[in-house]
């Protein structure tokens, strides 16, 4: 093999992983993933797709070996291929971060709009929990809670969290957290929260920024309320 065929063909496989994030609906996939393994009719319902859409984009990542499955009966399950995808995402979010305007934009606007206030830092929430005057909400769907959570957190998906407010003290600071820096459920559960008479503020990230930094996290159900 030549030189420029070498080339050539390794140019075209790395722009095999460069196609399969080119789609939005795909990187959102690759979001969802990042929470845990799930189903195709799961992954369906969390990104607005349907079943036969999402399937077409789980072969595109799946060729590029992003994405791995197994099967159970009729089910077949979903998890990211390998860490060095979050990895790859994180990079790409990072990226458009800093080189797109647009995105500062768009976050600022949601985010100022929907609760108003500075988010808390990992570290600012591990300090705060120590004092045991803190409420941890994790507002995510119950089974991302129980396949892994910040410890001692409680869970109120956000769907729940009006119809069970009288079970967090309301005399406690709450933070909110969900799947990400720019995931939604944590910023309306503040929204919410905050009409109710709660101090409430959203963690900046998630809980895959908090489990890879290796804070401590626990696995199972331990549910206020689904």
């Amino acid at each position: 093999m030549k030189g420029r065929d070498f080339k050539d063909a390794l140019f075209e496989q790395f722009a095999r992983v460069g196609s399969a994030f080119g789609s939005p609906k795909r990187i959102e996939i690759i979001d969802v993933l990042a929470q845990g393994e799930r189903n195709v009719e799961t992954l369906a319902r969390e990104t607005g797709l349907s079943v036969a859409n999402t399937w077409r984009h789980l072969k595109v990542l799946r060729a590029a070996g992003l994405v791995a499955h197994r099967k159970d009966g009729l089910q077949v399950f979903y998890r990211l291929g390998d860490p060095m995808v979050l990895a790859g995402y994180r990079t790409l979010r990072t990226l458009a971060e800093q080189r797109l305007a647009e995105v500062d934009r768009l976050v600022r606007d949601y985010f100022q709009g929907t609760d108003g206030l500075e988010p808390v830092r990992r570290d600012v929430l591990l300090d705060r929990a120590r004092t045991g005057h803190l409420v941890v909400l994790d507002v995510r769907p119950p089974e991302e809670f129980e396949a892994g959570h910040i410890a001692g957190a409680l869970s109120v998906p956000l769907a729940a969290l009006e119809q069970h407010l009288s079970e967090i003290p309301l005399e406690r600071e709450v933070v909110a957290y969900c799947r990400g820096p720019y995931c939604v459920l944590a910023a309306e559960a503040v929204r919410l929260l905050r009409t109710k008479g709660f101090r409430a503020v959203r963690l900046a990230d998630g809980y895959p920024e908090w489990r890879d930094a290796g804070l401590p996290v626990e696995i199972g159900a331990a549910s206020v309320a689904h």
